[in-house]
């Protein structure tokens, strides 16, 4: 019979497991896909190069920024416990019940992508449409959701693995370029755009949905061994990584694809793939994306349950999401919780496109938000910063552009998709109304 533990998770994971896990947070399938948008949105070539390069500076600073709330505050369900302990429960659980949404959004977003790849070269031809797309995505959910079920320890060795081969894929892609076999088919001028102020914001957007992840990492405080070094450690390293391998695989795009292919291609790694290596090529870097796509959903189907166990913990949830299997350190109900979430919103959706306003205007607000908590915490917190604790070297100006710009995009996003903007404004409302109605006796918030 299973063992469980309501309160205590046991710290098991390296920092390398978490520098693992920070790339695979931010580089989901999001790379293969977005560069596209901003491309359309953007509109030349010289705003689609600021955008990466702008986006690549300012997530940077988020990284720092959430490396120091990390290791000033590391427990599990670290996103939302920092919220209530800096400002109030009530505001914790109106961010966090939105962004556990997003999340699985994202989830699903990525994986209908992947499936976008992986269609036409598996599927028969019957299947080669919206239903067999779903099919694959919802399978692929479903393989992962088991191996998790297993235990967080081959959850973390399957991730390792996934991100290994994600990296060196990418590199191969990359580094191909440079045998001179360059298309020029796709390099007409692309149209310039109209207000390049209101362009850069948008293609923005899609720039923070790539580049966004690294903030999970600090809902896995209680898993991680020594996290007050190993988590800045891991963040810090894990973006440089991810950042170089963006700017890399951008760089590579437009010298094969130019600005205009960008904009009328999907399956842009593919396409890449396809000019360089020929048909075989095509049909082997579709298959590479779709095993790629899984190291994003394995990562997010660990990191968000974590979530909830903070919830729960503060009397919010009810305490069966705390509920965790000794023996694999699993908590099975809300693992399922959160793979139903996802497959859910797949059932209802079947475009990328279609869900990427909304995720992005909850992060945006989410994001900006818990940054900063660092000023609060820098107070609160004043008697680590004798002990060693990471610390921002340019504090405040790092925080302030990371949180200024999110608020820049969400301006954006509300002028472009006014309509995603006040749905998601209402969603934050219901979240405040459900905690004040669900409300209990809560224990006390400490430092861990």
């Amino acid at each position: 019979m299973a063992s469980y533990n309501l309160m205590n998770i046991t710290p098991k994971l390296t920092r390398f497991d978490l520098s693992m896990i920070v790339i695979s947070l931010v580089i989901g399938m999001g790379i293969f896909a977005t560069p596209g948008e901003v491309a359309k949105n953007s509109g030349n070539t010289l705003l689609y190069f600021a955008a990466w390069l702008f986006g690549g500076f300012v997530s940077w600073c988020g990284a720092l920024t959430f490396a120091e709330i990390g290791a000033r505050y590391p427990t599990t369900g670290g996103f939302y416990k920092v919220f209530s302990y800096c400002f109030h429960p009530a505001f914790a659980f109106m961010i966090n019940w939105v962004l556990v949404i997003s999340n699985a959004a994202s989830v699903a977003a990525v994986a209908l992508i992947g499936a976008e790849y992986i269609n036409p070269v598996i599927m028969p031809v019957s299947l080669q449409n919206a239903m067999g797309i779903k099919i694959m995505t919802i399978t692929s959910v479903l393989v992962l959701y088991i191996i998790n079920f297993i235990g967080i320890k081959m959850s973390a060795r399957t991730q390792n693995v996934l991100t290994m081969f994600k990296i060196g894929m990418i590199l191969i892609l990359c580094f191909a370029v440079f045998k001179g076999n360059i298309h020029t088919a796709y390099m007409e001028m692309a149209s310039e755009s109209s207000n390049n102020l209101s362009a850069f914001g948008i293609s923005l957007v899609a720039v923070f949905f790539t580049y966004g992840g690294y903030q999970q990492t600090i809902n896995f405080g209680g898993d991680i061994i020594n996290p007050k070094v190993n988590i800045p450690k891991a963040i810090f390293w894990g973006m440089i990584v991810v950042i170089s391998l963006y700017m890399l695989m951008n760089f590579t795009y437009y010298s094969v694809l130019g600005i205009n292919g960008l904009q009328h291609k999907t399956t842009l790694a593919a396409t890449l793939a396809g000019v360089l290596f020929g048909t075989s090529g095509y049909k082997i870097v579709s298959l590479l994306m779709f095993i790629s796509v899984m190291a994003f959903i394995n990562v997010n189907i660990m990191a968000n349950p974590r979530v909830y166990y903070a919830m729960a913990d503060d009397g919010i949830l009810p305490a069966r999401f705390k509920h965790v299997n000794q023996k694999t350190q699993v908590q099975e109900f809300g693992l399922s919780f959160f793979v139903a979430a996802v497959l859910i919103i797949l059932f209802f959706v079947s475009s990328f496109h279609k869900i990427l306003d909304y995720v992005m205007f909850f992060d945006t607000i989410g994001l900006s938000t818990a940054a900063v908590t660092i000023f609060i915490l820098r107070k609160k917190n004043k008697h680590l910063d004798a002990k060693g604790i990471y610390t921002i070297s340019w504090y405040p100006v790092i925080p302030i552009i990371f949180i200024a710009t999110y608020w820049f995009v969400t301006i954006s996003i509300f002028i472009e998709n006014p309509k995603a903007a006040l749905v998601c404004l209402c969603a934050f409302a219901i979240g405040l109304i459900i905690y004040f109605i669900t409300k209990k006796s809560k224990p006390p918030i400490t430092i861990p």
